[in-house]
């Protein structure tokens, strides 16, 4: 197993979220500009409030790709009846630019852990066309392997997840 694959499955991104996959793509995620995901790390609500920028690598401008930020563990991780809980879809993104080049076909919501530790992961899939990624019915009950199967995106090219908590008045500084 590859290193950049082991965080993935020690966080049960793998298994839980999506199949064993190959990375072949760049994917940076920064929040206000200075804080980058990276698998495992916790970040504070306050952080994750505006939609982060992401950046893709990949060798060519006119492949499109789609990015999926979900959550595993909603309600809480105990619990996940809801799962997974979508919180942004950004589909038709060319490769080497940032996800506002795409077209965001389910708004960003904001992560709002209420009990318990949660992962938010991105997970980047190649699209075989352009305008070919349709959005699902409901962010509840969300599923990336069926999302992926039902719009032919086959296996993720790059994943990264983060861990965040509820935010408690002695936590705050």
């Amino acid at each position: 197993m590859s290193r950049l694959m082991e965080p993935l499955s020690v966080g049960r991104v793998i298994g839980e979220v999506v199949d064993n996959f190959i990375p072949s793509v760049k994917l940076n995620v920064t929040y206000n500009s200075n804080k980058q995901v990276s698998n495992g790390h916790e970040l504070m609500p306050a952080v994750i409030t505006a939609k982060p920028r992401v950046e893709i690598g990949g060798e060519d401008m006119r492949a499109a790709y789609t990015l999926v930020m979900t959550d595993p563990d909603a309600p809480s991780p105990s619990d996940a009846y809801l799962r997974e809980h979508l919180h942004w879809i950004v589909t038709d993104i060319p490769g080497t630019t940032d996800a506002s080049f795409g077209r965001e076909i389910v708004s960003y919501e904001t992560p709002k852990p209420a009990i318990g530790i949660h992962r938010y992961v991105f997970i980047l899939f190649k699209q075989r066309a352009r305008h070919s990624v349709r959005p699902p019915a409901s962010r509840d009950h969300f599923n990336t392997r069926s999302f992926a199967e039902e719009n032919g995106l086959g296996l993720p090219v790059a994943a990264v997840y983060f861990n965040a908590q509820r935010e408690t008045a002695c936590r705050k500084r």
